[in-house]
C-alpha cells in the first residue's frame, strides 16, 4: 500500500512520489552512489590528501572498467565530487585560532 500524505496537495504529492519511483537511475547516478558508498566504507576520509588522490585514481580506474559507458568528463566529475566528499567541510587545525596561538589575547 502506498504511503499517502494528507495535505491540501495530497494528490500532487502522491503523483510526485510515483514519478520518483518510476525514474531509473542513470549509469552516472549509480557510479556516483557506488563511489560515495566506497568512500564511506573504506575510511579514505581519514587519509591525507596524497593518499586520497591515489585512492581516487585507483577507484576511478575500477569505475571506468565497471561502467565503460561513462565519458571522460563524467569520470572527471566523479573525481571532483568524490574528492570534495572526502575532504572536511571545515579543515580543522590548519589555520591558527585563538586557542592555538599562545600569548595572543582573545578579542
Amino acid at each position: 500500500m502506498k504511503d499517502l500524505r494528507y495535505s491540501r496537495r495530497g494528490q500532487a504529492l502522491a503523483r510526485k512520489q510515483g514519478q520518483r519511483n518510476k525514474r531509473e537511475a542513470s549509469t552516472f547516478d549509480r557510479a556516483r552512489d557506488e563511489l560515495f558508498s566506497a568512500i564511506r566504507q573504506c575510511g579514505v576520509m581519514d587519509a591525507d590528501e596524497k593518499e586520497r588522490e591515489e585512492w581516487m585514481s585507483e577507484t576511478l580506474g575500477y569505475m571506468a572498467e565497471r561502467h565503460p559507458e561513462l565519458s571522460k568528463s563524467e569520470l572527471e566529475q566523479l573525481r571532483t565530487t568524490g574528492l570534495q566528499f572526502c575532504g572536511p567541510v571545515i579543515p580543522h587545525g590548519k589555520n591558527p585560532t585563538a586557542v592555538t596561538l599562545e600569548g595572543v589575547p582573545a578579542t
